[in-house]
């Protein structure tokens, strides 16, 4: 199963290891057992960029490209 980061706004940052459909779901932190949301972090593509390197739609998993990276230029 993934590992996914969650942040606890009392106790920072951990990891949980959940199921792809309950990534998006509030995690119960080890520490103090509050809900904490899930970070999201964007990713640049691989590759190359068709609309020239400004598409700002999502893609698969609601990832966005905004174009910044070493490999749009």
């Amino acid at each position: 199963m993934p590992v996914y980061d969650y942040e606890c706004a009392e106790c920072g940052a951990f990891e949980a290891v959940r199921r792809i459909a309950e990534r998006d779901d509030p995690a119960v932190c080890p520490e103090c057992g509050s809900t904490a949301a899930r970070i999201v972090i964007g990713a640049p593509a691989l590759g190359g960029n068709a609309s020239g390197g400004s598409d700002e739609s999502a893609g698969s998993y609601g990832m966005r490209h905004r174009g910044s990276c070493t490999c749009c230029g």
